[in-house]
C-alpha cells in the first residue's frame, strides 16, 4: 500500500466532476489525487500552443490542463476512452506531454476493453496492486452516487438560480454543495452534503413566474457541460431570468442509459436512422422532448471541427421546422469571447421573449 501511495493520479477538468474523481482515487484506490488547477486562459494557451491546428477545441484544453497538472505534482495522468475522435487523442495526448520532456505515467482507458469485467481489475490493479476489490467496489459506487448527487442539484440550480429572490442565498447554497463534495471523505459526508444543499435551495425564496422562458440546452458532451469550455452559457441566461434545462449529464449519458441508448433510438427512428456520433441519438431526442414540453427556445453547442454534432444540425434545423422552436447554434473555439457569446445571447431571449408575448 505505500508504493501506491506514492502515486499522486490527476484527470483533467471536467465541470464538477473532479470532486468524483478525487473521491475514487483516495478513498476506493488510496492513491493521491492531484487537483488539476481552475481553467483559465493560460490553460487555453498551454493547450493551443502544443496541439495539431484543426484538433477539437477540448483537446486543446485537456492537454492545457494535463500540462498543468504535471506542473502541480501529478506523476500519473488518467484518460478516458471515447466514441469518438476522443478514442484516439489518448496516445497523441501522451505523446506530446513526451515530446515537451515531461516524466509521467499515462493511463489510457481506450487500451482497454471495457466491456469486459475482468478488464477494470487490471486498471484498478494498475493504480494499485494492493488494493482490495470489494472494499474499492463500496467506495467506488459512492463516488458514482456522489455524480448522481451533483448532476441532480446542478439541474435544480439551473432551472431556478434566475429567480432568486435573495442578493444570492441560491447560488452561495449551490457553491456550499460543491464544497461539501470536493472536502468528503466518506459516505456519511456526501449523504449529508447532499441533503444540505437540498434544504437549503428549496428555502431560498423564487421570484418565479408562472410560465418563464425556458430554454434547452443540447449539444457536444464535453463543451455542453463545462462551463469554462462554453464561457458559463447557463449562468448567463439564468442571470436573464431564464428557466435552464440540459439532459446531456454523466448520469443520464453513461448511468441511467447506457452508451447505446437503445430506448432514445426508438423515439426518434421517424428523425433519423442511424447513430452519427456519440451523443446524437441523446441531442435529437432531447431536442424534441423540449418542443413537445413547449419550451422557448433550443440551444446548440459544439466545439470547433466536431463532425458529430455537425451532422445533428440538419435535424436540428427539421425540429425547428415543424414545432416552429426557435434554435441558436454556438461554435467554440479557442478564440471565442465572452463579448460575442453576449450579443448573440441577447438578441436570442430578445426574439423568444417577444414571441412568447405574442403567442
Amino acid at each position: 500500500m505505500a508504493e501506491a501511495k506514492k502515486r499522486n493520479i490527476s484527470f483533467p477538468r471536467y465541470a464538477e466532476y473532479n470532486c468524483a474523481f478525487k473521491y475514487i482515487v483516495e478513498q476506493a484506490l488510496g492513491c493521491k489525487y492531484v487537483m488539476p488547477p481552475a481553467l483559465t486562459k493560460r490553460t487555453m494557451e498551454l493547450g493551443t500552443k502544443y496541439s495539431p491546428d484543426f484538433v477539437c477545441t477540448p483537446f486543446k484544453t485537456m492537454l492545457g490542463n494535463m500540462i498543468e497538472a504535471l506542473e502541480a505534482g501529478a506523476d500519473t495522468l488518467l484518460m478516458t476512452h471515447g466514441l469518438c475522435r476522443l478514442g484516439y487523442y489518448g496516445e497523441l495526448l501522451e505523446q506530446i506531454l513526451r515530446d515537451l520532456g515531461y516524466q509521467f505515467d499515462f493511463i489510457n482507458l481506450s487500451d482497454y476493453d471495457m466491456e469486459k469485467k475482468k478488464e477494470y481489475i487490471r486498471i484498478v490493479r494498475r493504480f494499485n496492486p494492493k488494493v482490495n476489490p470489494a472494499r474499492f467496489l463500496t467506495q467506488f459506487m459512492e463516488g458514482v452516487r456522489m455524480v448522481e448527487y451533483l448532476d441532480d442539484i446542478t439541474a435544480e440550480y439551473y432551472q431556478n438560480c434566475g429567480f432568486d429572490a435573495t442578493q444570492g442565498d441560491y447560488k452561495r447554497a449551490y457553491q456550499d454543495f460543491l464544497t461539501a463534495m470536493y472536502t468528503a471523505q466518506a459516505k456519511s459526508d456526501v449523504e449529508a452534503g447532499y441533503r444540505a444543499a437540498k434544504r437549503a435551495l428549496r428555502a431560498v425564496p423564487l421570484d418565479k413566474p408562472k410560465h418563464p422562458l425556458r430554454v434547452g440546452i443540447v449539444g457536444e458532451f464535453y463543451t455542453a457541460m463545462d462551463a469554462f469550455s462554453n464561457l458559463e452559457l447557463e449562468q448567463k441566461l439564468a442571470d436573464m431570468r431564464v428557466e435552464v434545462h440540459r439532459w446531456m449529464n454523466v448520469t443520464n449519458q453513461f448511468l441511467r442509459y447506457g452508451s447505446g441508448q437503445k430506448n432514445l433510438r426508438v423515439k426518434i427512428q421517424d428523425l433519423c436512422q442511424y447513430d452519427m456520433g456519440p451523443t446524437s441519438t441523446a441531442n435529437i431526442w432531447y431536442a424534441r422532448e423540449c418542443a413537445d414540453r413547449g419550451f422557448d427556445g433550443l440551444i446548440h453547442i459544439k466545439s470547433a471541427t466536431c463532425t458529430p454534432e455537425i451532422d445533428v444540425m440538419p435535424v436540428l434545423q427539421n425540429i425547428s421546422a415543424d414545432y416552429k422552436i426557435p434554435v441558436l447554434y454556438l461554435t467554440y473555439d479557442a478564440q471565442t469571447s465572452d463579448v460575442g457569446l453576449m450579443t448573440r445571447l441577447e438578441a436570442f431571449y430578445d426574439m423568444i421573449d417577444m414571441r412568447k408575448k405574442v403567442l
